[in-house]
């Protein structure tokens, strides 16, 4: 009764079939609703309140999302029931979509702007290459078929793991960045490297395609990190691994105001939770601390995950036949 007395009121529901979307902050469905944020914040206790959805404070922000289970389950049907040809929640949607156009755009521009020097900007935080190494560590050194680098920048990663793929696909969504690889690979030599334009959200990859996917330093520039882990992970053979490799949890808010920056770090739970909901088991973790005296730089931690499904050379067993 509680979660349907939460639910049951126009404006919260409107806040579910968003919610239902993605993660949002106060401000944005203060933007989108166009209601006060005294207003909004009242809407959203009380539904923190009833279990339906939970807050994730980050810094100065707070992210709301609905909850993964429970009451939960109860405000997804009755946004999917109230959904449908209702003109108020196609205009939030509508504005939603504008919202996350902008941002998209302002974290496009950032990239675009800095496509020249993006590799000295990273190194601005915990040595790159202490990270490249830890990277190689904590793959191995077999080799393996196909590694898939989603947000490829400068495609510094495929000249990285050159001497263990086969093929290697780098993605990323600027042109300008691609440009930057495309010289890198040239002159390299990596002719057995490739690398492509395409949203991290919908990659132009089938699936079963990757032994190795890797997102390095991309996670915490976007709006939608478990839609981009989920998609990542569909990109997986039987057995491939996704290696995550981005900022533990800090407060640098600078980082959000002048570099684009969407999230400030993720935790181990965090990053834990959304692997095991991509179907994806956490087989191995580093973390990547400042020395002492660096205050001003950040963690670097390092996930490594695989696939749960067993890759077997023994028959499967045909389930209409009955056991001997």
């Amino acid at each position: 009764m509680g979660c349907l007395r939460a639910c049951g009121e126009a404006t919260r529901i409107r806040l579910l079939a968003l919610l239902v979307l993605g993660e949002l902050t106060v401000k944005d469905l203060t933007t989108i609703l166009g209601q006060s944020q005294p207003r909004i914040s009242r809407h959203l206790k009380l539904l923190c309140e009833a279990g339906v959805i939970k807050r994730y404070p980050e810094g100065a922000w707070v992210y709301y999302r609905l909850n993964e289970s429970g009451p939960a389950e109860l405000a997804r049907r009755i946004v999917a029931q109230s959904r449908d040809d209702d003109p108020t929640l196609t205009a939030d949607h509508e504005r939603l979509a504008g919202l996350r156009r902008a941002k998209a755009e302002e974290a496009a521009a950032f990239f675009a702007a800095r496509a020249n020097n993006w590799d000295k900007e990273r190194s601005l935080h915990v040595p790159e290459i202490a990270v490249e190494e830890a990277m190689r560590g904590i793959v191995g050194y077999k080799a393996f078929d196909t590694l898939l680098d989603l947000g490829t920048g400068t495609g510094r990663l495929l000249e990285l793991f050159n001497d263990q793929y086969a093929r290697g696909i780098g993605i990323d969504t600027s042109q300008n960045m691609l440009s930057v690889a495309r010289a890198n690979l040239d002159k390299a030599g990596l002719q057995k490297a490739q690398v492509r334009q395409g949203d991290i959200y919908a990659l132009p990859i089938r699936p079963d395609t990757a032994d190795l996917t890797v997102v390095h330093q991309v996670l915490h520039y976007l709006e939608e990190p478990f839609r981009a882990i989920s998609e990542a992970a569909r990109t997986l053979r039987p057995g491939g691994r996704l290696l995550l490799v981005d900022f533990a949890p800090h407060e640098l808010e600078f980082l959000r105001e002048k570099h684009a920056h969407r999230r400030l770090g993720f935790s181990q739970e965090q990053v834990e939770r959304w692997f095991a909901d991509a179907g994806l088991d956490l087989v191995s973790t580093n973390d990547l601390a400042p020395g002492a005296g660096e205050k001003d730089k950040l963690t670097v931690t390092l996930w490594l995950a695989q696939d749960r499904r067993v890759v077997t050379d023994l028959p499967v067993a045909d389930p209409t036949k009955e056991l001997a």
